[in-house]
Formats: C-alpha cells, sequence, structure tokens
C-alpha cells in the first residue's frame, strides 16, 4: 500500500473532525459543515477500500502510529480550549486594558446601579429586535449587577408592548424600577444612566440659584458666559432648578437642598449676605463660584466657615510654539485634594480668569477645610490686578504674590455644635472662577465632573460623586451576522485547519526521507 493512502486517510479524519466542530458550534449543517463531513467520509471510506487488506500493518506501523498521536494531540488541544471557551461563557468576566477604560462602565454608572435596591428593567425597542452597539451598552449594564434585567423587544412582532410605551421609533429604550420609568430615545451610557438615577430617586433635590445680583442667565445655552448648559446637567443629574432673590426673601427657603451663588457682578447687599450666613447656621449647604474681583463683601463669612478669598488672578506661564513663554490666564490642574469631591479624580480641569482660594490657617475651631485644586508648581497669585488687566504683564513679586502650586477651590465642613452656633454640620464649597461651570467651559476638560460632584456632596448624594461616562466613546465595530460568520470560520476553524493539514504533510514527508 502506498504511504500516500495513510496521509489521505489522516487528512480525511481531520476534514470529518473539524466538519463535527462546525456543527457543534454553530448547530447549523452550512457549507463548511456539510462540504467537510462529504469530503472527510469520502477520503476515509476511499482509505479503507484501498488499504483494506493492509490495514493491521498500517495501524501497527510507526510512521501511522505518530501520524495518529499528533492528530489526538490537536483534537485534545481544541478539545481543552473549547472547554475553557465553555467555561468562560458560564463565568463570565471581563477585562479591558485600553488606557482610558472605554470599555468599563463610567465610576457613576457603576455606583448608581451598586445601590439598586430592587429589579432595574431596561427594555430596548429594536428593529428586528437586534442593534449590536445597543444591546453591547445594556450588556454592560446588565454584567456590572444581577438586579438589572435586559428585554429586547421588536415593535413590528410584539406592537402591543410597543403601544403601551407609546414608543413611535427604533433605538429607544425604557427605563423602569418599581413604579417608576422613563424612556431615553438615545441609549448613550451617560443618557441611560440619567435615566437611572432619575426613576430610582425618591423625589428631586431642589438647587436654589441666586439670582438678581448680576448673575449670568441661567437658560442661556447662546453665549460664553451663560449657565445653560450647567442646567441641562444638573437637571439631568435629577436636580430641579429655582431661582431666588435673596436680598427680597430675606432668607433662604427650607425647600432648598443647595444654593448657589455664581459670578455676581455688583456688591452684595446686605440682606444676601445676612441670608447666606443664617443658611450656613442653620446646616445649610453653599457652592460659590467667585471670579476676581467679585463677592468681597463675602470675605469675612468665608472667613469665619476656613475660607480664605484672595485679592488676585493667578498666572501660569505656558510656552507656545515658536512664540516663547507667555502669560497664561487659564491654568489647567491635575492636582487634588483628598477629599469626597476629588477621590479617585485624576483628570485635568481648566480654569479661565480664577482667583486664590486657600483654607484658612490654622482653621477655625469646628471647621475642616480642604484645598480641592491647586495649578502648577511654575504659577502665582498675581495681587497687581491693575498691571495685570491694563498691561497684560506679570512678574512673581516674592512680597505680595503667592508662588504656586496655589490652591484656587476650597471645601469645608463646619460642625455647627463645636462652632456654638447649634446643631448639624454645614458645608461649604468655592472656586475662584465663575468659568468652571459656564457654556464656554463646562465641557472643556472634566470641568463638568468636578462642578458636579460638588454639588453632589453638598446635597448628600455621595454616589454621585464620580467621573461620569464620556459623551463620545471609543468607536465599537459593528459586524455583520455574515461578516461575523465569516471571522468566526476565518479564525477558529479554517485557518487552523490549514495549519493542521500543512504540518501533516509537512512531518509526513520529512519522516519518508
Amino acid at each position: 500500500m502506498r504511504r500516500s493512502h495513510s496521509l489521505l486517510g489522516l487528512i480525511g479524519l481531520l476534514l470529518v473532525f473539524f466538519g463535527l466542530a462546525s456543527f457543534a458550534f454553530t448547530l447549523q449543517l452550512g457549507a463548511y459543515t456539510v462540504l467537510h463531513l462529504i469530503g472527510g467520509g469520502l477520503l476515509l471510506l476511499w482509505f479503507v477500500a484501498a488499504s483494506f487488506r493492509d490495514l493491521g500493518a498500517i495501524f501497527t506501523a510507526r510512521q501511522t502510529r505518530q501520524g495518529a498521536n499528533m492528530v489526538t494531540s490537536a483534537i485534545l488541544f481544541i478539545v481543552v480550549l473549547a472547554a475553557l471557551n465553555w467555561l468562560a461563557v458560564r463565568h463570565d468576566e471581563r477585562l479591558d486594558l485600553t488606557d482610558e477604560g472605554v470599555f468599563s462602565l463610567s465610576p457613576q454608572a457603576t455606583n448608581v446601579l451598586a445601590g439598586l435596591k430592587g429589579e432595574l428593567l431596561l427594555q430596548a425597542f429594536l428593529e428586528a429586535g437586534h442593534d449590536p452597539a445597543i444591546e453591547a451598552q445594556l450588556d454592560s449594564l446588565a454584567h456590572a449587577t444581577s438586579q438589572v434585567r435586559v428585554q429586547l423587544v421588536d415593535p413590528d412582532r410584539q406592537p402591543e408592548i410597543a403601544q403601551e410605551h407609546a414608543v413611535r421609533s427604533y433605538g429607544a429604550v425604557r427605563v423602569s424600577y418599581k413604579d417608576r420609568s422613563a424612556m431615553v430615545a438615545q441609549p448613550t451610557e451617560e443618557a441611560l444612566t440619567n435615566a437611572i438615577i432619575n426613576v430610582t430617586r425618591e423625589g428631586k433635590k431642589t438647587l436654589c440659584w441666586v439670582d438678581g445680583e448680576g448673575e449670568p442667565a441661567l437658560d442661556d445655552t447662546s453665549s460664553p458666559r451663560g449657565y445653560g448648559f450647567a442646567r441641562e446637567a444638573l437637571e439631568s443629574e435629577n436636580y430641579e432648578i429655582e431661582p431666588i432673590v435673596l436680598f427680597q426673601e430675606g432668607a433662604v427657603p427650607e425647600r432648598c437642598k443647595v444654593v448657589l451663588l455664581a459670578a455676581p457682578q455688583r456688591p452684595l447687599l446686605a440682606p444676601t449676605v445676612t441670608a447666606l450666613r443664617g443658611w450656613l447656621d442653620q446646616g445649610g449647604r453653599v457652592l460659590l463660584l467667585l471670579p476676581p474681583r467679585s463677592g468681597e463683601s463675602l470675605l469675612p463669612l468665608l472667613a469665619e466657615y476656613g475660607v480664605q478669598l484672595g485679592n488676585d488672578t493667578v498666572v501660569d506661564e505656558v510656552v507656545r510654539l515658536f512664540q516663547g513663554p507667555a502669560l497664561g490666564l487659564e491654568p489647567v490642574v491635575s492636582t487634588y485634594g483628598a477629599h469626597p469631591i476629588t477621590q479617585g479624580f485624576r483628570e485635568r480641569t481648566i480654569y479661565s480668569l480664577t482667583r486664590s482660594v486657600r483654607p484658612v490657617e490654622p482653621a477655625p475651631k469646628g471647621v475642616s477645610a480642604t484645598a480641592l485644586a491647586s495649578t502648577s508648581p511654575t504659577s502665582w497669585a498675581e495681587s497687581d490686578l491693575d498691571a495685570l488687566f491694563d498691561s497684560q504683564q506679570a512678574t512673581l513679586d516674592e512680597a505680595s504674590d503667592v508662588a504656586g502650586p496655589v490652591a484656587i477651590a476650597t471645601a469645608a465642613t463646619a460642625d455647627l455644635k463645636e462652632m456654638g452656633r447649634g446643631e448639624g454640620e454645614a458645608r461649604l464649597v468655592v472656586f475662584g472662577t465663575a468659568a468652571i461651570a459656564d457654556n464656554k467651559y463646562i465641557n472643556n476638560l472634566f470641568n463638568r465632573d468636578l462642578f458636579l460632584n460638588a454639588v453632589g456632596w453638598l446635597a448628600g448624594q455621595e454616589d454621585l460623586v464620580s467621573i461620569r461616562a464620556r459623551s463620545l466613546r471609543a468607536s465599537r465595530v459593528s459586524f455583520t451576522p455574515d461578516e461575523a460568520a465569516a471571522i468566526f470560520y476565518l479564525s477558529v476553524l479554517i485557518v487552523p485547519e490549514l495549519l493542521m493539514v500543512l504540518g501533516l504533510a509537512v512531518w509526513w514527508r520529512r519522516s519518508s526521507l
């Protein structure tokens, strides 16, 4: 009998094996499976017919035993891979190796899901019941906790469900928790997380916006100084925004959870300062955004609560290509203090026209103040504002200026009983700029996260203090079913099969020399 008969018999055995493996993976008799089973079966039948008389000698031949051992080893290797794949499916674990964690949930989404006390239902209304991008997004949420259940609905096959929830377009996701629900038209991670926050929170937190002091417009989304984008960001996290005029009301309404005063353009009237003082003395929560030359009437109150507001502007030299050093009035910060607002915060934020805001040393009795953000060592707090703004020139004067790093945001916690002012705890956050949350800068770098973290801490919603999902994430490649099948056959079956056949042929030829 020719030795080539044994080689073809082994190849036939491989073809049958890969045909059976294809059927086991796909559960379909496709062209690949049928051709391999038929081709391999014919080669095996031909081998048996051509070598019937010499089968005993063939099976005991050294080359045959070695070839059989090689085939057996390859089959065992594939079986082990299949077993590992089965275990991976049964015990799903994920590992994101990207630097930015683009395939992982944001810390905020993880925190919100960890706080679920009941089942959260995500109903996705998809064309033909399938959308790879949306399914991947929902699968990430479901993978984070067993409290999330995902349901894929084809509106054409199940119109009664779509009509019940007034769904009129493909791609919408209904988020329901207990007796509350919300519809998300564009299910990005950020939109889904905000919807989960809305349906899982009992009622909204009221943020009172101090008006009447020349502040930027709260509903303005067109001008750079407006706060329309900040309002949208706050409302997306379930805050209700209410303007108040303190010099008319004389006191902060009890319904306010947080009071926000941003960039007053004229000196604050005495009733406004008195109202803020009374609010803090009752355990209130206040966020102040005070750029240079504003809010000076608040200096005594801030000092009592451990915050020192500088009469200066922070300058940081920057080096521009082909221009050399230049004064920078938009310092970029990557150094943060140890505080719940900045816990785990390593991202950069930008501050335009900011003053120094430092903790008072030593801190007043009962007050704990922490610098939230500090500029680079090359910066300084320039006290000669006339020269800076009129002539655009400034140099560090060690006698009157503060050398960097310069603290430009501070958070303070006050134990009112220890201060001798009552019961409870007051919280205060002061930024030396109003630009951190205006329309021009709120979406620059990670300003939005830090601003919302400050509001969340003041409101007592610590689970919202984190890095939020980016509105622009790394692209994911989506394949059609045909493309996915082609990749599967090439990578799992065809390429390994060709390598094994070529290896078998090479080994067979060398063994005959």
